[in-house]
């Protein structure tokens, strides 16, 4: 066995501390046609956590395309630290049949961005709902975080931009309060490049705009994670965040990663066209020690996860900063 195979072997299997998860959280919101749920997963012990929003994307999955999807990844961050605060989004295939034809159907990307707003609002009613939380989260140390639509969502909350195209205006929806972002497997360029054959669908992704995108952030694109349905331009297109956003970021690019990274959603999800539990594991604890540090820059957890997994024969991937 390799020196760096033992290495990254001890890092993507680690013994880590329970965590506690909390579902659903219920938030009446008035105007939504449906209350808007929450998982909440942390640790069970520790003060001063930092709070990660994550926004599951759009995919044909029952149910890991909710809020109880992507627990390879939650249980992992709140095992390292964090306060993960999972919303279940009007967009969840579950809820189909109980919201109906509206306007914002099927994908309702303003609602999503609207969703983590209302959550950063009603900290303290998740506290009530969740005691073991109390007076434990950081609310000055704010992610999001999101995958595929997902990290769309993110993009917005983090200052991209796109244009109603029914009241042909500018959407700004960029929240202050995040300062940090992880986008997996995100939304690309607009304009020309988005061509797939899907693309007439949603006509408002031509209108993407990553310039405005000025919230540092750690963008993951897998280097076979070829979106036909949106783009001929090729896995490239997921790094655009980092490419055309303003700096600082950081670009982790996951070898023979395509959408689902090995399987975030959940292990043993059908859905996932490159199963691999260690690629799994990896995006988890890099992305988890890229916010450790962004958040406390004496913490060396993201040199370390570097060292570790990224390094040699056999890394998982390779990054760049700017």
């Amino acid at each position: 066995m390799s020196e760096w195979t033992s290495t990254a072997d001890r890092y993507l299997h680690p013994s880590t501390p329970p965590v506690l998860s909390v579902s659903p959280v219920t938030l009446p919101v008035p105007g939504r046609p449906l209350d808007l749920d929450v998982r909440v997963s942390a640790p069970l012990t520790g003060a001063d956590l930092p709070v990660i929003l994550f926004s599951h994307g759009h995919g044909a999955a029952y149910g890991l395309s909710s809020l109880d999807g992507y627990l390879p990844l939650a249980k992992v961050w709140a095992a390292r630290g964090f306060v993960v605060i999972q919303p279940n989004h009007l967009s969840a295939p579950r809820l189909k049949n109980l919201v109906g034809d509206r306007p914002e159907a099927p994908l309702f990307l303003r609602s999503r961005a609207e969703d983590m707003i209302t959550v950063l609002h009603r900290l303290d009613e998740i506290e009530q709902a969740v005691p073991q939380l109390a007076g434990r989260m950081d609310r000055s140390k704010v992610a999001v975080a999101g995958h595929s639509l997902g990290a769309f969502t993110a993009e917005l909350l983090l200052g991209a931009r796109i244009t109603d195209l029914d009241r042909n205006e500018v959407v700004d929806l960029l929240e202050p309060r995040i300062s940090q972002g992880v986008l997996i497997g995100a939304t690309g360029r607009g304009g020309d490049t988005f061509d797939g054959f899907l693309s007439a669908q949603v006509p408002v992704f031509r209108t993407v705009d990553l310039t405005t995108m000025a919230t540092p952030a750690l963008v993951v694109a897998g280097d076979k994670d070829d979106s036909q349905h949106w783009t001929t331009m090729g896995p490239d297109w997921h790094a655009d965040p980092y490419h055309l956003a303003p700096g600082p970021k950081t670009l982790l690019t996951i070898f023979d990663g395509e959408h689902l990274f090995g399987g975030i959603q959940g292990h043993d999800s059908a859905e996932t066209t490159d199963e691999n539990p260690d690629r799994v594991a990896a995006v988890a604890e890099l992305t988890a020690a890229y916010l450790r540090t962004a958040f406390d820059p004496a913490d060396n957890a993201w040199q370390t996860a570097q060292d570790a997994l990224t390094t040699g024969e056999g890394s998982f991937g390779r990054i760049a900063s700017k």
